[in-house]
């Protein structure tokens, strides 16, 4: 069964008969089509890919052929009338937690002839669970990252700013052959390290502190997402100990993943042992989320999830502790989801590495 198979099995139980697709790493995932302007809409009997002039080649090699393409100049939602008559449309569904809106009320009033139904996690449900060619390449982007770490190992050096040693993980990236960073590389050192998602600044590396480098690449569309934490130099008692917890709370996470697992459950696993340690008020995000096309995928890995983990999720284990003043420890792997356990993708060390 096809993606788009997967997709339509969707139509009966929704009452569509058709289905508008907007966000560009679903469009990929669909259709093959890796640039920054295209739509679907895939009705009961026929895909259509939508693009501007700028893409008309590389639509013809890079879509697939289940889809009809069609290259606009003008407005990228006209091309709805002439479909939605062609196939005499009433119902058609979009993606809700995607479409602002402003866009939504604009399709509402520009087609009154169909209704335009929101939908949550539609495509989302289909990419939760990867292919065997979708986790080669995952892994290829996490090989990179890992090398990319050694190098930046080499050159990181009190004195560099963040944005510096941000500058050199991009660079690095590309070297090694990926596509880019898969989301801006998060440089975070001393108490700025507290700030689980902090912008690399111009501030200065020290000695006798921490830094936080989260950061990964895309490979033929595929992310990869990881987090380690070094030592310039001696560091205060409690930083050791805050990174000692960390890792133990991801160790013990790692062990306990398998298919049928809850995601809250295993989210438990680590937050409990962090709230054992006194730390339970500085953990204050989930503990991974889905990777795919996109950086942040479903499922989610927190304690309102509901999900039941599948064979063949690739998600991320990232859980911290952020002290504000002192500092902050995350250490984040990617991993496969197998019946018996998971297979970490991730070789770059997780002792604490003191520079």
């Amino acid at each position: 069964m096809t993606r788009i198979d997967e997709l339509r099995l969707k139509f009966d139980t929704t009452g569509i008969d058709a289905f508008l697709v907007r966000k560009l790493p679903n469009v990929r995932y669909l259709s093959g089509f890796s640039g920054s302007a295209g739509s679907l809409l895939i009705t009961n009997h026929k895909n259509y890919f939508v693009t501007d002039f700028r893409y008309k080649t590389q639509s013809a090699t890079e879509v697939d052929k289940a889809f009809e393409v069609i290259v606009y100049t003008q407005n990228s939602l006209n091309f709805l009338k002439d479909i939605i008559q062609e196939n005499g449309l009433r119902k058609i569904g979009f993606e809700a937690d995607y479409v602002t809106f402003a866009e939504a009320n604009l399709l509402k009033k520009d087609f009154p002839e169909a209704e335009f139904v929101p939908m949550e996690n539609t495509v989302e449900s289909i990419t939760v669970k990867k292919n065997a060619a979708e986790i080669e390449l995952t892994k290829k982007a996490v090989e990179i990252t890992d090398k990319v770490f050694l190098e930046v190992l080499n050159i990181i050096k009190p004195g560099m700013t963040e944005r510096q040693v941000s500058a050199h993980i991009s660079f690095f990236h590309k070297m090694f052959g990926a596509d880019g960073d898969s989301f801006d590389a998060i440089v975070a050192a001393g108490e700025r390290s507290a700030f689980p998602h902090a912008r690399p600044t111009d501030r200065i590396i020290r000695e006798g502190e921490l830094v936080k480098l989260d950061f990964g690449c895309t490979f033929s569309g595929m992310k990869s997402d990881m987090t380690r934490t070094i030592a310039i130099g001696r560091i205060p008692d409690e930083c050791m100990k805050i990174y000692e917890i960390v890792r133990e709370a991801q160790r013990r996470a790692l062990e306990s993943v398998k298919a049928g697992m809850h995601a809250r459950a295993v989210d438990a696993v680590a937050r409990d042992f962090i709230k054992e340690n006194g730390y339970g008020k500085n953990f204050g995000h989930g503990l991974g989320h889905g990777l795919g096309y996109d950086i942040h995928e479903k499922p989610a890995l927190n304690e309102r999830s509901e999900y039941v983990l599948e064979e063949n999720n690739i998600i991320t284990i990232e859980p911290g502790i952020y002290v504000e003043g002192l500092g902050g420890v995350r250490i984040e792997d990617d991993i496969v989801v197998t019946k018996e356990g998971c297979e970490i993708l991730n070789k770059s060390p997780k002792e604490l590495i003191v520079l």
